[in-house]
């Protein structure tokens, strides 16, 4: 199937995100988040807890006023007291978390299948009476029997459901299995459907690209992928597959990208590995000799994005790797007058000294190793 053409994103760093272990963000912070996705085209945003209380809940009440024309939903568990609360803070969208596997069933709630059924349609009911947008979960799909997910799909979707939430909540299905899981709620329900994919095997992204092409409307993302455990689907490498690779535009102001990386990169105190799709320091940047050289001819020759489209910038690096077509580009930038005959001796010198100090050499370094070689006995 093809991804269809009314896919929504919706980010869920504020709640999801956040539960990170070790991470615990302030008001002015969440704050801040909140803004910065807002300022990247991000029109829908799962903020947060209401029934945590305390910071969260002061959060919560204000984010509503720093909307700016997203959709923030807030999020519950399936007791009627927290959707209450949710709605008295004026939310005109809540989401409300409940399982269906048999061992969630058990060992969270301690109730029957037909519990959570029930379940479902009473607080679908008493939030709709209200006028709200629901969205409701089938939590831990991945060990939930199709049989009963489809009869728990018909069900919210008759109760009145605007949206039903699949999550692979540890991770475990393959993207061929997350896929028809959603195939089959899609089948059997009136309301739209959304990924939710934790990433414990690395599948969180590859998943959610397969629940969009099995039907699904919605989806989760998170800046840098943070969350429970290993994570959830990384928002800027989520968009872009879907942009360059499925032409599907979701409305991301994809030059915000990397700022809005690092925002939360300095709030969670993890920086952002260099390797990371999209937004990571070494994305744009070609140090070995075919690379660099091909780069400074097309930049197309070895990159699939142009950095000004995500935020990012271009870097050809001096190390280990470099060629004479990436040294003369430094020197020269840096305006330095070239002779020819000391590429080789200075190439010999620059690999040295990389593995000496195990890294790239900035360009202060590259002139010295260079006036060493151009006037030997100033330099003694």
């Amino acid at each position: 199937m093809t991804i269809r053409e009314d896919i929504v994103l919706e980010d869920t760093t504020l709640r999801d995100g956040e539960q990170a272990p070790g991470i615990a963000w302030s008001r002015p912070t969440k704050l801040a988040v909140l803004s910065k996705l807002i300022e990247a085209g991000v029109k829908w945003i799962e903020v947060g807890i209401p029934k945590m209380g305390g910071e969260e809940l002061d959060f919560v009440s204000e984010a509503r006023d720093h909307a700016k024309g997203a959709r923030l939903v807030a999020w519950n568990r399936g007791i009627e007291d927290d959707v209450r609360q949710s709605l008295d803070l004026g939310y005109d969208a809540i989401h409300i978390g409940l399982p269906t596997s048999d061992i969630h069933l058990a060992l969270s709630v301690n109730k029957p299948r037909d519990w959570v059924c029930q379940r479902a349609r009473d607080l679908i009911a008493f939030a709709k009476d209200s006028g709200a947008y629901v969205s409701i979960s089938a939590e831990d799909i991945g060990r939930t029997e199709p049989s009963f997910l489809a009869e728990y799909a018909g069900i919210v979707g008759e109760a009145g459901a605007d949206r039903l939430r699949l999550s692979d909540t540890i991770g475990i299905l393959t993207p061929e299995q997350y896929g028809e899981r959603v195939a089959i709620a899609v089948a059997a329900t009136r309301a739209d459907v959304q990924t939710h994919c934790h990433n414990d095997f690395g599948l969180a992204v590859a998943n959610t690209l397969a629940g969009l092409r099995a039907g699904a409307r919605f989806f989760h993302v998170c800046v840098n992928g943070m969350g429970e455990r290993a994570g959830m689907p990384d928002l800027a490498q989520t968009v872009m597959v879907l942009k360059r690779l499925y032409d599907r535009d979701v409305g991301v102001h994809t030059e915000r990208l990397t700022e809005l990386s690092q925002l939360v990169a300095h709030h969670t105190n993890a920086p952002v590995e260099p390797w990371k799709p999209v937004v990571g320091r070494n994305v744009f940047a070609h140090e070995s000799g075919i690379h660099s050289n091909g780069v400074l001819r097309d930049s197309r020759s070895f990159e699939p994005i142009d950095p000004e489209e995500v935020g990012g910038i271009r870097r050809i690096v001096i190390g280990k790797h470099s060629g004479r077509a990436a040294i003369v580009n430094a020197l020269e930038g840096a305006g330095q007058q070239v002779d020819d005959d000391l590429m080789l001796p200075l190439l010999a010198r620059v690999r040295s000294e990389s593995i000496r100090t195990g890294g790239e050499l900035d360009v202060a370094a590259l002139i010295r190793l260079y006036a060493a070689l151009a006037s030997p006995a100033r330099a003694a």
